[in-house]
């Protein structure tokens, strides 16, 4: 498997999207962020990554995107939020497409087991919201294809072992240039699509095979010939609010959370119910602040009320779109109304997450993004919901400085820091949905990891559970690139061995010089 798949896998994402009735541009995009988030722990990744995707290489665009794409190693997309919503019968290949997008970036640049691990992660996460592992009317859940992919996943690092074990002499030889390299692994082969040297297929494997992009010409029908039907949005049922309010409960911690998300939904449902019965009602504001640290689960609640919105009849679509300052100012005065209004014309019917909103505060062209989004919410106020999120005293800062601000956002909702036990139930969540076990000591490992953490706005709350997931299982599977055929239970469990930090090569300073002698520039051995 070489780098070039992963222009192969955008393309067959493409397809995924024409197939589902999606934007195949947002599609690509939405990849191509995903792919960045993977592969930004390996080395000269943002060079495969450019030429990929057909961008000038550029690291400054693969570290912004990346930064977008993170969120997508844990959660779902935003066009694959809407084929779960909507039951779409393309959401799990949608999913299997976001999959390959993800396996396929982990193999770009030098690969890191940082970079597999969180190919993973960011697979069972997609795969896992394709919605369809819900019970049937009977009662009892249908496996599907998708579901046996996602519980199969684990197993096919088989493959890669492989592929390692050949590529030792290789890896040597480039140690011996680079001794410095953190764990490359060249020649790796892909743990979710089962890519591996000929010859050594799993039984029963075919060959896989990627689909061409869509053509972008098509001949003309003959004359007479009706116009085709153009692809429409998924017309299957959407969540119920009984199984959105559900999945908020769901969540861990975040009690004072969901106590105000279930109140805010009684009282916007029964002005709904009111409006609808032609009885006058008071207007009720629905735009919300998120305030809290990062990783405290505002995006996923975010993500949650967009859909409860909607089954509650206050939005139409229910989707999320969400953005920084960069998606919505642009170099120019006057540019930025119009960047702003796109982003906002998006959302409709949805909702609008806009993260570190106070970054919009202090020049005029962040002024400008505002009074648009002020103007906007007002011309869609029957349609669109906003929620602007970050720190606690810069969002009372952001809101307090424009009075369109003011009156409109009303209700701030904290989303308070995850205790420890609650970070312990996160992270083996994770590790169950990832279809991991937590081996004798494992767990105990992470509690340790997580004592050493200083606990301040820097702390990343779940995003720390993720990254040491993450990490983990990029060193489970390169403890395992020696063993020939792991069992079942290898494949599953996770030591605490691979939940400890990465060892630092120790520094050696010379000894000092004899007096009167010049001191040698020779450099520590081991420094960097």
């Amino acid at each position: 498997m070489t780098s070039a798949d992963l222009s192969n896998a955008l393309n067959a994402l493409a397809l995924a999207a024409v197939e589902a009735g999606l934007d195949p541009a947002l599609a690509r995009l939405e990849g191509e962020q995903l792919a960045a988030a993977v592969s930004e722990s390996s080395a000269g990744a943002f060079i495969d990554w450019s030429t990929q995707t057909g961008q000038p290489i550029s690291a400054e665009a693969f570290i912004r995107s990346a930064m977008k794409g993170r969120r997508y190693r844990t959660s779902a997309t935003p066009q694959m939020t809407q084929l779960t919503n909507t039951r779409s019968a393309q959401a799990p290949t949608y999913a299997r497409a976001l999959a390959e997008v993800a396996t396929a970036a982990a193999l770009l640049g030098k690969p890191s087991p940082q970079s597999l691990g969180a190919a993973q992660m960011a697979t069972s996460a997609q795969l896992s919201t394709s919605g369809h592992d819900r019970p049937t009317p009977t009662g009892s859940p249908t496996p599907t294809d998708d579901q046996d992919f996602a519980r199969r996943a684990p197993e096919i690092l088989t493959s890669v072992l492989s592929r390692l074990n050949q590529s030792q002499e290789r890896l040597l030889d480039l140690r011996r240039l680079d001794p410095w390299s953190p764990g490359a692994i060249p020649g790796i082969g892909s743990p979710f699509t089962g890519s591996t040297p000929p010859g050594s297929e799993p039984v029963g494997s075919q060959p896989a095979s990627t689909p061409e992009p869509p053509s972008t010409q098509a001949a003309p029908p003959p004359e007479g010939t009706p116009e085709p039907a153009t692809p429409g949005p998924p017309t299957e049922p959407q969540k119920t609010l009984e199984e959105l309010l559900a999945d908020l409960d769901s969540l861990v911690g975040l009690t004072k959370v969901k106590s105000e998300i279930h109140r805010q939904t009684a009282v916007l449902r029964v002005e709904a119910l009111r409006v609808k019965a032609g009885l006058r009602s008071p207007t009720i504001t629905r735009h919300l602040v998120f305030v809290g640290n990062p990783g405290t689960g505002k995006t996923t609640v975010a993500r949650l009320v967009a859909g409860i919105y909607r089954a509650i009849g206050l939005l139409s679509k229910g989707q999320l779109v969400e953005v920084d300052r960069s998606e919505l100012v642009a170099g120019f005065l006057g540019q930025t109304a119009m960047k702003t209004a796109e982003v906002v014309a998006k959302a409709v019917g949805g909702v609008l997450f806009i993260d570190e909103a106070y970054s919009l505060n202090g020049d005029q062209y962040g002024a400008e993004a505002i009074n648009t989004l002020v103007k906007e919410m007002e011309d869609k106020r029957d349609d669109l919901v906003v929620i602007v999120a970050g720190y606690p005293i810069p969002m009372e800062g952001f809101i307090a400085q424009n009075p369109g601000l003011s009156s409109r956002f009303r209700t701030t909702i904290t989303f308070e820091d995850y205790t420890d036990p609650e970070l312990e139930q996160i992270f083996t969540g994770m590790a169950q949905r990832a279809d991991y076990d937590l081996g004798d000591g494992a767990l105990q490992a992470f509690v340790e990891a997580l004592a050493q953490q200083v606990r301040d706005e820097t702390f990343g709350n779940g995003r720390f559970a993720r990254n040491m997931l993450e990490a983990a299982v990029g060193k489970h599977a390169w403890r395992l690139r020696d063993v020939t055929e792991p069992t079942l239970e290898q494949l599953r469990t996770l030591l605490p061995e691979d939940l400890q930090p990465e060892p630092q090569p120790p520094v050696t300073w010379p000894e000092a010089p004899p007096e009167g002698t010049e001191p040698a520039l020779t450099p520590p051995t081991g420094a960097a």
